[in-house]
């Protein structure tokens, strides 16, 4: 058995100290301390902001005993499920595919449109559909014109709102990624495909998919833990409301940690978010393994 000295470990892992580091000052600290906090009362205000206590397993039985946390991760689930598995990923890839084999200007043009989206910072963007959607925004303007009835968006349907705007910020990832993908998919598999007699949804089902899984899969996990966390837009178009109707992890932990000065309980929440993304990630960590 090979034993590494300590000059070749050095030689790698000096180049690695910086990132080592600032993984360990911004990710791994957070989470310790997050993790220290959770068993104890800490607040922003009175005697847990000074002197706060050890409480053991206090806050986790109020947590999984609390009704607001199973419905505000319901809506995690949701919103998740909704904009990045289903939307982003199923959106980038029709995109890449219907611009696949057009001519240079049509796809610059298209990823020119998509991708505006995607660099704007994410308060501009949630500012922006918050403009699109609102009682006095362009979509009641639109279906003014042709002389529809109005309604506030955001309040009828907050949910598909959020949803919605975020598939319309985050698809260019997704876009992005499967355009470098089918890119490298061998033509003439589909052609012979194509000289059997399969149809373009054959074509891709039997031929194209099996091909790039493992991007899919990889796509798949980057934007569903990329929305998981999802809070700016979220909070400038709803607040999570009306009501608690769009109340998602992110924003029933701020209200908790920030609104109502309990950082101990806040920071209970923050594992159990940390929770559900690490179960999809070794959901698709899994998938990918046994891809390879």
């Amino acid at each position: 058995m090979a034993v590494l000295r300590p000059q070749r470990v050095g030689s790698w892992l000096a180049p690695m100290a910086p990132a080592l580091v600032l993984l360990g000052l911004f990710v791994v600290g957070p989470i310790l301390w997050s993790c220290y906090v959770a068993f104890t009362d800490a607040a922003l205000t009175g005697s847990g902001a000074t002197d706060p206590q050890f409480v053991g397993l206090d806050n986790f039985r109020r947590l999984f005993a609390d009704p607001a946390l199973w419905h505000s991760a319901w809506l995690t689930v949701l919103f998740t499920l909704g904009s990045a598995v289903i939307g982003q990923n199923c959106l980038g890839m029709l995109i890449a595919l219907l611009t696949r084999h057009r001519s240079r200007w049509l796809r610059n043009s298209v990823g020119i449109v998509v991708v505006s989206a995607w660099v704007l910072p994410e308060l501009v963007a949630a500012f922006a559909i918050y403009a699109f959607l609102n009682p006095e925004g362009t979509l009641n303007n639109l279906f003014a014109a042709v002389g529809a009835g109005e309604q506030d968006w955001l309040f009828s349907a907050p949910m598909a709102a959020i949803v919605l705007g975020n598939v319309w910020r985050g698809t260019a990832f997704s876009m992005l990624v499967y355009q470098a993908t089918l890119s490298q998919v061998p033509g003439d598999l589909s052609e012979a495909a194509e000289v059997d007699g399969a149809g373009p949804l054959r074509r891709f089902w039997h031929v194209t998919l099996p091909i790039i899984r493992g991007a899919v899969l990889t796509n798949l996990m980057l934007v569903t833990l990329q929305t998981i966390g999802m809070f700016t837009l979220i909070y400038v178009l709803t607040a999570g409301g009306p009501g608690d109707a769009t109340q998602t992890l992110p924003l029933l932990m701020y209200d908790t940690a920030f609104e109502f000065d309990e950082i101990g309980y806040g920071a209970t929440m923050s594992l159990v978010l940390l929770g559900i993304g690490g179960l999809f990630a070794v959901v698709y960590a899994k998938s990918l393994r046994d891809e390879v």
